[in-house]
C-alpha cells in the first residue's frame, strides 16, 4: 500500500445491529416475557451499543391500531391485548379475587394518597385497618412498603406496585379515575369526610366481604 493511500477502517466488533433488527429484538423479548420489562433489562439482553428506547418508539408506532399494543407500565414496557378487545380474552383471564370492602377502600386510599401511613389510612376511612387487610394486599403484590416518613416514630408508608398498574392497565397512578367514577363503580360511599362529626375509629370486622366486586377491582 502506498504512503498516500489511507488505510481502510476496521470493522468494529461492537457495532450495534441496524435499528430494524433492534426493533425485532425488543419485540421478541416483550412477547416472550409475561412481566413488564424495563429499558435497563432490554439493554442488558441486547447487543452492545443497542438503543432499546429508540427501538420502542418505532415498535409502538407499528402496533398502533393492532390487536396487540405496546404499553408503558411505570418505567417498564409490555405487550398487552388492545383494551377494546379485552372481552375476547375473558375466558382465559378470569380469576376469582374476593376482596373485603375494607381491602377495596384501603387499596383505593393508598392509590390516591400514596405514600400514605396506616394512621393516615385510618383517618381517611374513619375505622382502624386490620393487619389482615394490609397483609392480603401485600400478598397480592398490589401494594408495597414505601419510605418511612420523617415524622416522630418514622412510620412506614404504603404505595401501589407496578403489578397493580399492570393489572388495571395504567401507566402510572395519575391515570386512576376520578371520584365521580369511583362512586359510580361503588368503590366510594357518600360518607362525610373525616372531622365532620363522625365517631372515632372503630375496629373493622375481619369477615367484612363483598361478593360482587367493582369493575375497577376485578379481572
Amino acid at each position: 500500500m502506498s504512503e498516500d493511500q489511507a488505510p481502510e477502517p476496521e470493522e468494529s466488533l461492537f457495532e450495534a445491529p441496524p435499528m430494524g433488527e433492534q426493533e425485532r429484538m425488543v419485540e421478541a423479548i416483550l412477547f416472550a416475557t409475561a412481566e413488564p420489562v424495563s429499558l435497563r433489562e432490554l439493554a442488558a439482553r441486547m447487543p452492545h451499543g443497542s438503543d432499546p428506547a429508540e427501538a420502542l418508539v418505532y415498535l409502538r408506532k407499528r402496533y398502533e391500531g393492532r390487536g396487540v399494543t405496546l404499553c408503558k407500565i411505570g418505567d417498564a414496557w409490555a405487550m398487552r391485548t388492545a383494551p377494546d378487545l379485552g372481552f375476547l380474552m375473558q375466558r382465559e383471564t378470569v380469576e376469582t379475587r374476593k376482596l373485603s370492602r375494607a381491602a377495596i377502600e384501603t387499596l383505593a386510599i393508598i392509590a390516591y394518597h400514596q405514600p400514605v401511613t396506616r394512621a393516615e389510612i385510618e383517618e381517611i376511612r374513619g375505622v382502624s385497618v386490620s393487619r389482615g387487610t394490609v397483609d392480603q394486599l401485600l400478598e397480592m403484590e398490589w401494594i408495597r412498603f414505601g419510605r418511612r416518613k420523617m415524622t416522630p416514630g418514622r412510620p412506614v408508608t404504603f404505595v401501589v406496585t407496578q403489578g397493580f398498574l399492570d393489572h388495571f392497565g395504567l401507566e402510572n397512578a395519575r391515570d386512576l379515575p376520578g371520584l365521580k367514577e369511583l362512586r359510580a363503580a361503588g368503590l366510594l360511599e357518600n360518607r362525610p369526610p373525616p372531622g365532620t362529626g363522625l365517631p372515632g375509629p372503630e375496629e373493622e370486622p375481619e369477615d367484612e366481604s363483598t361478593e360482587g366486586q367493582s369493575e375497577l377491582f376485578e379481572d
